[in-house]
């Protein structure tokens, strides 16, 4: 055989077996953004768009604290913040669409606003008529979303590192933005592991030597690929539509705004910001970063228990609907 021909020989070859990688790609890019999941556990509940998964806890009759998580979170952030809030009120959290254990459809539904009148339609369903809605980081957005839709339902908010504007947002991390790059953010998602995702989870801890659970590891793992990017999205569209201290000036809704003063998600010197919106209160937490209900949970509760003192209120009617 002629040099040149074997040279084409392997010129063919190289091109098939890009062609095949390139074949492969795509595949594992169409079939890992069109995953979905339906709403799993005992608790779920059936609402337009997808079920989702509802908790209770404290007593039927108490005034009512709603907990809404953030971006890849689900009802188990609030796990060690839940005792003492259930003591005083009847605390009710929800996993928002495409998170925990809530349905994850493979189409619409995502946006903020859809996701705040769905926490508003479950708080319906449960006999719900006023509540002081929390919502750490992205759910500060849902949560702005469900006062701006429902000024009848929620009486306050408290938002806990939920950056004011996207100027404000500083990273997520390497894993975080590969994960939006097209075909190589499926492809990390298909070989995602528990050391990957905890580098994600990274940048939601700054508390020295503070050990990230397994079960928020899970919560990652078990959303899909497209229930966390579209939520992503929809969340950066929301605040760059508004920013969240303008919304909230708007309302007139009494507030607290909680921040980690070594948040490494979003700066945590932005949280002046909403010192604009008339009779906020603004605590600054030093030594913790992005996810203070978690690193450290006392120094959370001290604030939001005096806040919900003032400002939660006795529903007229309680459904024991959800555990």
């Amino acid at each position: 055989m002629s040099r040149a021909g074997s040279r084409r020989r392997r010129h063919i070859l190289a091109l098939t077996i890009l062609l095949a990688v390139a074949g492969l790609l795509v595949a594992n890019t169409l079939v890992v953004s069109g995953q979905e999941a339906e709403a799993t556990g005992d608790s779920t509940l059936p609402l337009a768009g997808g079920s989702v998964y509802v908790r209770q806890d404290g007593p039927r009759d108490a005034p009512v604290l709603v907990l809404i998580h953030g971006l890849a979170g689900s009802t188990r952030w609030w796990d060690p913040l839940v005792p003492t809030l259930a003591k005083s009120y009847r605390v009710i959290r929800v996993d928002l669409l495409g998170h925990g254990r809530s349905a994850k459809p493979a189409g619409g539904g995502y946006t903020v606003p859809e996701q705040g009148r769905r926490v508003g339609e479950a708080l319906d369903r449960l006999g719900v008529k006023h509540a002081l809605v929390v919502g750490h980081s992205t759910g500060g957005s849902v949560a702005t979303a469900l006062a701006e839709q429902r000024r009848d339902l929620v009486t306050a908010l408290a938002l806990i590192d939920s950056g004011p504007r996207m100027d404000a947002f500083i990273s997520d991390g390497l894993v975080g933005r590969l994960l939006f790059v097209p075909v190589v953010g499926q492809l990390l998602w298909r070989l995602r592991t528990d050391t990957i995702l905890r580098q994600g989870l990274g940048t939601a801890f700054s508390r020295r030597g503070y050990q990230i659970p397994q079960q928020l590891v899970d919560d990652v793992r078990g959303m899909t690929y497209h229930a966390l990017t579209t939520t992503s999205r929809a969340v950066d569209d929301y605040m760059e539509e508004q920013a969240l201290p303008e919304r909230l000036t708007a309302l007139g809704t009494p507030l607290l705004v909680i921040f980690g003063a070594d948040d490494r998600r979003w700066r945590s010197s932005s949280a002046a910001e909403y010192r604009a919106v008339p009779g906020a209160r603004v605590e600054l937490l030093p030594g913790v970063g992005h996810s203070p209900m978690l690193e450290d949970t006392p120094r959370t509760a001290t604030p939001l228990l005096a806040f919900a003192a003032i400002h939660a209120t006795v529903s007229t009617k309680a459904s024991t609907d959800g555990r």
